[in-house]
């Protein structure tokens, strides 16, 4: 798995960059901040943005990296993924054609620049050549964290979270260097299974929708934009 920082900080100033990581050249984890910290080329090889939640410095990148998208090849697109209140908060209220223009409709509407999928949390899922879990973690805003491996490596990212019920899984047996993400081979069946529910009709999914919001933490921790310490956690990128 290779994995590029692109953004870790909670805000933006000289030599300092939203949260954004990049793997294997095709997958985001969140996306603060994408277009200057890729070519147009590297902007173009991008096919899906995991998003923990729907905080600017999370998914402020998503919407020039749309625009790059839209102007610079025909056919490119970015599934924009996560649980569906992540989803749906950036589909009515970022790309609404008023904050930014609709482009899950851009060219048209049957090959969209932007498109969504939204996952059900805890419950592993297969994005691009990645398996994806996310896990609830506590935030002003419904958020997830997400466990990721492609069955050989992984990370856990924690997301922005305070102190949390969620406790994430800890590594299982030997590893090599810090950390090591639990993991299943991607030809094992997955060991959880969707929870059952009506399916919505305005976003494709594989499982039904996932539990609605739950407690959040109390107060929203403030940070500044060259705060060094500010930004979720990555733990772990280590094979077997």
């Amino acid at each position: 798995m290779k994995l590029r920082v692109l953004g870790a900080f909670g805000g933006e100033g000289l030599g300092h960059r939203p949260t954004a990581f990049l793997i294997n050249d095709r997958t985001l984890i969140d996306a603060g901040t994408v277009s200057s910290a890729l070519t147009v080329p590297e902007q173009l090889s991008i096919e899906h943005a995991l998003i923990s939640h729907s905080h600017l410095d999370h998914v402020a990148g998503l919407v020039y990296l749309s625009e790059t998208l839209g102007f610079c090849e025909t056919g490119a697109a970015v599934t924009v993924t996560g649980i569906d209140p992540v989803v749906s908060t950036l589909r009515w209220s970022v790309f609404n054609n008023i904050l930014w223009p609709d482009f899950s409709k851009i060219p048209h509407a049957d090959v969209p620049v932007v498109k969504y999928r939204a996952l059900v949390e805890d419950v592993e899922q297969r994005v691009a050549d990645l398996w994806v879990t996310p896990v609830q973690v506590n935030h002003t805003v419904p958020t997830t964290g997400f466990i990721i491996h492609d069955g050989s490596s992984g990370l856990i990212y924690s997301g922005d979270t305070g102190p949390t019920e969620t406790r994430l899984p800890e590594p299982a047996g030997p590893a090599r260097g810090d950390r090591q993400a639990p993991h299943a081979r991607p030809d094992q069946p997955r060991a959880r299974q969707a929870p059952a529910g009506p399916p919505r009709p305005d976003l494709p999914r594989e499982a039904p929708v996932p539990r609605g919001d739950r407690r959040r933490a109390r107060a929203h921790r403030q940070r500044p934009p060259q705060h060094s310490g500010a930004g979720p956690h990555v733990r772990g990128v280590t094979g077997r």
